[in-house]
């Protein structure tokens, strides 16, 4: 498996030019094109940018600084907070950012040429199930501070989109609790997904020392929109249960709402069996627990 994602890694990076010193012989290299690409028309924070492309820091400022040079890109200092810096294009490098779309076009326009049809439709299909997969590859995850910003981010998103879905409404303030205290070691922990430096998801355990069996519970599971139907819920689950499972916990339970179909089906598929109500929790139909192997 790793020889053939070698092969391909140097497949596409022939193809797609990454290995000219000149893309699409506009005089510069890819990353720098990428750059200004991905600067857009509105500018965009460099701490953003580095996030967006995974690059270091330098080597990010080594970009910058060439577009500089060449009048294509102006790096100013934020007014209210001088360690925000942020990228803009300027007309010069607006008007290169548009040759770069048109060229663009007509290199992915003569990678499809000499493909028949059938062909064709095969390539973008398999594009599009390789960008699916190179991004679901592409989130980490990790045990954050419930108080961390990142952290406050994916409670806000579980928030308001439970308090979308259900018939009346989410206060967590009538739910059973997970307060930052009980989400920090060692009463529990917070995990945190992340895609390209902005929140992808996130998971809790509350741990009950004493209770039988050495139960814990799952809360706060939450998967963006935007990165669904990647695997990321059943990602977060085994990930839990891993954690639960280093710290002696023999049973996992979770309660969750009708409403919330897609994640009955995934807690189901995970090997939770549903059991009758072990607590009071108000927006619960539903209750699962799953023994785990220590």
């Amino acid at each position: 498996m790793i020889d053939q994602v070698r092969r391909f890694n140097r497949a596409v990076t022939q193809r797609a030019g990454a290995l000219d010193d000149a893309f699409l012989a506009r005089g510069r290299p890819l990353g720098q094109a990428r750059v200004l690409w991905e600067i857009g028309r509105d500018g965009r924070d460099v701490r953003d940018l580095r996030a967006r492309l995974d690059l270091d820091s330098g080597y990010l400022s080594r970009l910058l600084r060439a577009l500089e040079r060449d009048g294509l890109v102006t790096v100013e200092v934020n007014e209210a907070d001088g360690r925000i810096r942020t990228a803009r294009l300027t007309a010069a490098g607006g008007a290169e950012r548009a040759e770069l779309d048109r060229l663009s076009d007509d290199a992915a326009t003569s990678l499809l040429g000499p493909l028949s049809e059938r062909q064709r439709g095969r390539l973008v299909v398999a594009m599009a199930e390789v960008e699916r997969l190179l991004t679901a590859s592409a989130i980490v995850t990790g045990v954050r501070d419930p108080t961390d910003p990142d952290a406050r981010r994916c409670l806000r998103a579980y928030v308001e989109e439970l308090s979308g879905r259900f018939d009346d409404g989410f206060d967590p303030a009538r739910s059973i609790s997970a307060a930052d205290h009980e989400m920090t070691p060692p009463a529990g922990l917070f995990l945190v997904a992340m895609l390209h430096g902005e929140p992808a998801g996130c998971g809790a355990l509350k741990f009950h020392p004493g209770a039988p069996a050495e139960a814990a519970g799952i809360k706060r599971m939450w998967v963006s929109p935007a990165v669904r139907g990647l695997g990321l819920g059943r990602r977060l689950l085994a990930e839990l249960e891993a954690h639960a499972a280093e710290r002696g916990v023999r049973v996992l339970r979770l309660e969750t709402n009708r409403t919330l179909t897609e994640a009955i089906s995934l807690y189901r598929a995970a090997g939770y069996r549903e059991v009758p109500a072990f607590n009071d929790e108000p927006y619960a139909h539903h209750w699962f627990e799953k023994a785990i192997q220590l």
